[in-house]
C-alpha cells in the first residue's frame, strides 16, 4: 500500500467535491468457482482500492461528508480463520494502513444506513458491476436490484472518473513497473514463436512470468495465430511456419495497476513480403499516434489520424481507393480497423469502464460516435497531462466482414473487394504501447519492447 496519507488525502478531496451525504464503497467478496471453498483469485473493487487501499474481501468503506469522518466495516478473524490462514490483522490495525481510525463490524453497515438520520441524507454509491454486490446492496439500501442502477450516483462516477483519470507520481512508477513486466513477457512469447508450439504453452509461460513479478495477468491473455479475431482466448492452435502470432498481454502489480502491451511476431523468424507491408502500415499508424498525443488534443482525432494512416498505406497497396479523407470520415476504413485506437489505463486495464465507460472517455465537450468501429472508440474527449493510455492500431482482415460488406456493396468506391481475395487468410496485425500524456506531449512508459521488423524478426526464435 501507499503510505496511509495518501488514501486520506485522496478521500478529502473526494469529500470536498459534495455538500452533504454519505459516499458507500463496497468492497469485493470472495467468488466461488465451483464450490464455496474454492474461489476465484481475489481481485478487490478499484474504487475501493483507490481510496482505501486494502485488499481483502468483505470490506465496507464510508466517507461521511457531514460528519467529516471516515469508516471501514469489517470483521475481525476468529479460530475458524486462524486455523486454516494463520493469525491476521485486526480490522483496526488494517484500516490504520489507510489512515481510517473508526472501524466497526459489518453486521452494523445496515443499521448504520437504515438509521432515520442517515436515509434523509443523500447515499452514493456507484452501479455495481457483480451479481453479489447487488444482493448486499439490495439488502443494505432496501432497493429493488433492478434499480440499483438508475439510482446509483452520477455525480459520483463523474468526480470519481475526473480524480482517477489524472495519475499521480506513485502511480506511473507502479504503471511503469508491470509494463516493464509486460516487456519480458511478450520478448519470452518472441522467442518461443516457432513452429510446433501450442499457443497454451506461450500463453502459460507468459502468465507465469506475471504471477512471479507481481499479481499475475491484467487480463486474460489473448495469444493467438487467428489475429483477426479481436479478443481471441482459444489457446489450442499449433503454430505453422509463416503464421503471424498475436499477444495481448499485461501484468498486474501488487498494488493493482495494470500494464496492456501487443506485439505481432511472425513465427518462424521472418516476415513474408506480405506480412512485412501489412506490419509497416500498422507500425506507422502507431507512431503517428505516438508523434499527435499531448494536452488538448481529442484522442478521437488521434485515432482517426492513426485510422488516415492505415487507409492511405491500404490505398498505397491497392485494397483501398478514392478519397481517403472521405473514406475515413465515412467509416470504410473500419472494415481493415474495426476497434479503438485506446483506451484509459490505471488500476483497471480497461481504466474505470465498470463505473461508466462514457464518463470515463467522454464529457460534455464530444458525444460517443454510432458509427461502425468509431462507436468502439473508448477514449474521445480531450487529453489530459498525467493520463495514461494506450495506442494500439491494428489491420485485421475478417472473412466474415468482407463478405457481409461486398454483398451489400458496402464502400464499393473506397475498398477494392477483388484485391482482397489474396488476403482473406491473412490474419491480422496489431501493436500496442502504453502512453503517459506529459506537458508538452506524451512518452512510451518503460523500458523499450521490440517493435520494428528488425527488432521483432532479431529475437523471434532466439
Amino acid at each position: 500500500m501507499f503510505d496511509p496519507k495518501v488514501y486520506q488525502s485522496r478521500r478529502n478531496s473526494l469529500r470536498s467535491k459534495f455538500k452533504n451525504g454519505i459516499l458507500l464503497f463496497p468492497g469485493n467478496m470472495e467468488t466461488a468457482m465451483n464450490y464455496k471453498a474454492n474461489t476465484y483469485h481475489f481481485r478487490q473493487d478499484s474504487c475501493f482500492l483507490y481510496y482505501f487501499g486494502l485488499n481483502q474481501p468483505d470490506l465496507f468503506g464510508i466517507i461521511d461528508i457531514d460528519k467529516g469522518e471516515d469508516s471501514i466495516f469489517g470483521n475481525d478473524i476468529d479460530i475458524e480463520d486462524i486455523i486454516w490462514m494463520g493469525n491476521l490483522p485486526s480490522i483496526a490495525e488494517r484500516a490504520s494502513l489507510a489512515g481510517v481510525t473508526k472501524t466497526l463490524p459489518l453486521a452494523n453497515l445496515a443499521t448504520f444506513l437504515q438509521h432515520p438520520d442517515n436515509k434523509k441524507r443523500p447515499i452514493h454509491f456507484l452501479n455495481p458491476y457483480r451479481g453479489e454486490t447487488i444482493v448486499q446492496l439490495q439488502a443494505l439500501l432496501d432497493k429493488n436490484p433492478v434499480q440499483l442502477k438508475e439510482n446509483s450516483s452520477k455525480e459520483l462516477a463523474i468526480v470519481i472518473a475526473q480524480m482517477r483519470s489524472i495519475k499521480e507520481d506513485r502511480e506511473i512508477v507502479e504503471i511503469e513497473k508491470v509494463v516493464d513486466v509486460a516487456g519480458i513477457m511478450h520478448t519470452t512469447a518472441m522467442r518461443m514463436a516457432m513452429p510446433g508450439i501450442i499457443e497454451r504453452e506461450i500463453a502459460g509461460i507468459i502468465e507465469g512470468i506475471a504471477l512471479s513479478k507481481g499479481a499475475g495477468v491484467s487480463f486474460p491473455i489473448i495469444a493467438t495465430m487467428h489475429g483477426e479475431t479481436l479478443h481471441n482466448h482459444h489457446h489450442g492452435n499449433s503454430l505453422k511456419q509463416n503464421d503471424l502470432l498475436i499477444i495481448d498481454a499485461g501484468a498486474e502489480s501488487e498494488l493493482g495497476y495494470a500494464s496492456d502491451i501487443t506485439r505481432t511476431s511472425p513465427v518462424g523468424g521472418t516476415f513474408t513480403p506480405q506480412q512485412k507491408e501489412i506490419y509497416e502500415l500498422v507500425l506507422a499508424a502507431n507512431l503517428a499516434a505516438i508523434e499527435m498525443a499531448k494536452p488538448g488534443i481529442f484522442y478521437k482525432d488521434v485515432h482517426l489520424k492513426a485510422a488516415t494512416v492505415i487507409a492511405e498505406g491500404l490505398k498505397a497497396i491497392g485494397l483501398m481507393k478514392g478519397n481517403i479523407q472521405e473514406a475515413v470520415q465515412q467509416g470504410a476504413h473500419a472494415l481493415f480497423f474495426p476497434h479503438g485506437l485506446g483506451h484509459m489505463m490505471g488500476l483497471d486495464v480497461h481504466d474505470m469502464e465498470n463505473i461508466g465507460e462514457n464518463y470515463v472517455g467522454y464529457d460534455n465537450t464530444i458525444a460517443r460516435s454510432s458509427q461502425f468501429g468509431l462507436a468502439y472508440l473508448r477514449l474521445g474527449k480531450k487529453l489530459e497531462t498525467g493520463n495514461v493510455i494506450t495506442d494500439e492500431p491494428g489491420i485485421y482482415f475478417i472473412p466474415a466482414l468482407i463478405d457481409l460488406w461486398q454483398a451489400e456493396k458496402k464502400f464499393t468506391e473506397f475498398i477494392n473487394y477483388d484485391a482482397l481475395k489474396a488476403y482473406r487468410n491473412f490474419g491480422g496485425i496489431r501493436l500496442e504501447d502504453d502512453l503517459l500524456i506529459t506537458n508538452t506531449g506524451c512518452r512510451v512508459l518503460g523500458k523499450p519492447i521490440p517493435k520494428t521488423v528488425k527488432e521483432v524478426e532479431a529475437i523471434v526464435g532466439k
